[in-house]
């Protein structure tokens, strides 16, 4: 193994953070004054890019409320940016416990799709994060799961060999990319039996 311990490679929404919060897409679709299905579409539609840094919020939500032919007004677009960041701001506390716990076991670290200016949020929010032995969002790293880029970059920052990681994700094919570049992979669906595969995992190691 090219490290002196496993690697447990965290996705971050859907596993140790929750789902954009229920209500947001209404929320800040009365904010646009689109309807809140057209918008939710224009909203995905436009995300790639944005999770991989290679628009801006600006650039984001001006495609976003262009595609809607609505006026894209500054004022507007920072209301809709800063309604987009608290709808994802949620953690679950016991899976926030339960990964820092692992540092004793494992190196610990993290791989989110999530744009910049979320990212720097997230970190002024959470902490805990800083303690983490890595920490990759897309949108500083300008790739994006399942891109196998993402998934590199954390090998050659952690100064490891795709086997030394097991990929947590909450997204199947997401953790089939991380599976095809060699990696192992664990699809996340609840914590007792993440505890479980881990629990069989770290002792071989």
């Amino acid at each position: 193994m090219s490290t002196d311990r496993p690697i447990v490679l965290f996705d971050l929404f859907g596993v140790i953070a929750r789902h954009q919060r229920p209500g947001a897409m209404e929320e800040m679709a009365a904010l646009s004054g689109a309807p809140t299905d057209a918008l939710a579409t224009a909203y995905w539609t436009c995300r790639q890019p944005y999770d991989a840094g290679q628009f801006s919020a600006s650039q984001y939500w001006t495609a976003v409320l262009q595609g809607l032919s609505l006026p894209a007004h500054p004022d507007i677009i920072e209301k809709l940016r800063l309604a987009d960041i608290d709808s994802w701001s949620r953690v679950d506390d016991r899976m926030v416990a339960y990964v820092q716990s692992l540092r004793d076991v494992a190196e610990v670290a993290l791989l989110s799709n999530i744009p910049a200016d979320h990212a720097d949020a997230f970190l002024a929010a959470q902490p805990w994060l800083n303690h983490l032995d890595h920490v990759a969002f897309s949108g500083k790293i300008h790739a994006a799961k399942p891109d196998p880029a993402a998934f590199r970059h954390c090998i050659v920052a952690m100064h490891a060999a795709p086997a030394d990681f097991l990929f947590v994700d909450d997204r199947d094919e997401n953790v089939r990319a991380a599976e095809a570049i060699g990696m192992n992979g664990h699809v996340f669906t609840r914590h007792d039996e993440l505890a479980a595969a881990l629990d069989t995992w770290l002792p071989t190691r």
